[in-house]
């Protein structure tokens, strides 16, 4: 495969957005008006919550309130990977909160099992699969980490199998492969637009009110509400739940615990029947490779292939642009690797190529809090797992606004923050050494240098 001719008609927009199912907007606000409870943000973080907010309380009056268009930024880029964990792996779940761990995936798999039970209650066409994942190893040195996690996996209870080459080769052929894992029950692959798309929908049918383009400029704590300003008006709210992600937040305060990362991907064109029964892919599994600089991978409804992952960039300072949601250099390594791993797809060409932005914190896990003496809660740091563990983090956020004491709010995890990042510019030379070392690390058989050992002893645990 030429990389520039099979790019050379892909289109510089996120596939899954650039549909006809794309709902007209809801109104900007204009005016000011009231609500029992604001939330701010249209991603999947803010719609799980206005939703399930109307779910707990159909009398509650709650307004949603979006910069731009529901579900544009990471809601509506991302793989469609609706997983169960809520620890960014087990292995990160694991390192961090080993006394909890049982509590998380039993609650991470309720959790996906209740968002397929409201993609069938609504009626949500989003593609909703629950096919669960492969894990591959490309390289030896994989194998055994992989089984290792399996493992313990299995003394949790949970369904994985090990597949030694051939039976991996079975599942989805590729050259490279030399083992893996098959998480059975852990993941669903969604069309992620249509599903944030749908949730609009559930919210509206509730009787959630939703203002698209309108953006929230700052907060003001008159001492009975809280109060959002817009350009055209005001929100007075009792409570405020906080879902914007890596955006500026509205508080001062998340800024040092949250970095940009930007993350990219491709969509193929739609593989004919015989290109398809080249690949096998039988059971439609979502797909992550074992390196430190993973690719994620999955088949789309009509059959394409969306290949993602594997650079995931920080641009000294943290700026947030749209310029950066293109970068021709990592589409091209994309592209040489999907050749590398599917020789023969070689002549297959890719409709769609883009970039965007994740909140990323040194957990690489969500965490939560409150400000504003319990009126404001907050759920950030996601790390481009959110599609299925912003439920869990939007039910948490209810959860603290009613000062209900639950297990999930119970939970360590819950209870404590991440380490904050350093201020620049020893922030960037950080996070730049760091994913120096990492990409060393999977030249080097896995093994760890100096700085991510002295991270891993830190707390810190780099490993993707």
């Amino acid at each position: 495969m030429d990389p520039l001719k099979a790019l050379a008609d892909a289109e510089r927009k996120p596939y899954w957005l650039d549909s006809t199912a794309k709902p007209e907007p809801q109104p900007r606000l204009l005016g000011n008006t009231t609500a029992d409870l604001a939330v701010v943000g249209g991603g999947f973080s803010g719609l799980w919550t206005a939703l399930m907010a109307k779910e707990r309380d159909p009398s509650r009056d709650v307004v949603l309130i979006e910069g731009r268009r529901i579900g544009w930024a990471a809601s509506g880029r991302n793989g469609g990977f609706a997983m169960a964990t809520l620890t960014h792996g087990l292995a990160n779940g694991l390192e961090r909160w080993p006394e909890e761990i049982s509590t998380l995936e039993r609650q991470g798999l309720a959790n996906l099992d209740e968002i397929g039970q409201t993609v069938a209650k609504y009626d949500i066409d989003c593609g909703y699969e629950r096919t669960g994942e492969l894990v591959v190893a490309t390289e030896p040195w994989q194998v055994e980490e992989l089984h290792k996690n399996v493992e313990i996996a299995r003394e949790m209870g949970l369904r994985f199998d090990i597949l030694d080459q051939d039976q991996i080769r079975a599942e989805v052929h590729s050259p490279t492969y030399v083992g893996g894992s098959w998480e059975r029950d852990g993941c669903a692959m969604v069309d992620p637009a249509r599903l944030a798309w749908g949730l609009r929908q559930a919210c509206l049918s509730l009787g959630v009110r939703i203002y698209e383009r309108t953006p929230v400029r700052t907060m003001k704590d008159n001492g009975t509400s809280l109060d959002l300003l817009t350009p055209h008006g005001t929100v007075k709210a009792d409570k405020v739940a906080l879902g914007t992600g890596v955006f500026q937040p509205l508080l001062r305060r998340l800024r040092h615990f949250l970095v940009p990362v930007y993350d990219y991907a491709l969509m193929t064109e739609p593989l004919s029947a015989e290109q398809l029964a080249s690949v096998g892919w039988r059971n439609r599994q979502g797909i992550g490779d074992a390196a430190n600089q993973f690719h994620y991978y999955r088949l789309t409804a009509d059959n394409r292939i969306l290949w993602g992952g594997y650079d995931a960039v920080y641009y000294n300072g943290g700026r947030i642009k749209p310029e950066y949601e293109q970068r021709d250099e990592t589409f091209v390594k994309l592209a040489e690797h999907f050749s590398t791993t599917f020789p023969q797809l070689s002549e297959l060409r890719f409709t769609h190529r883009w970039g965007g932005v994740i909140d990323t914190c040194s957990r690489f896990s969500a965490f939560y809090g409150q400000s504003h003496g319990g009126r404001l809660a907050y759920a950030v740091g996601y790390t481009g797992m959110g599609v299925g563990a912003t439920r869990f983090g939007a039910n948490i956020m209810l959860d603290l606004l009613n000062g209900e004491q639950t297990e999930r709010t119970e939970l360590r995890m819950v209870r404590e923050k991440p380490l904050p990042f350093p201020p620049e510019p020893v922030r960037s030379a950080g996070i730049q050494m760091t994913r120096w070392s990492i990409a060393q690390a999977d030249l080097q058989q896995g093994r760890r240098n100096l700085w991510l050992r002295t991270l891993d002893r830190m707390g810190l645990g780099f490993d993707s």
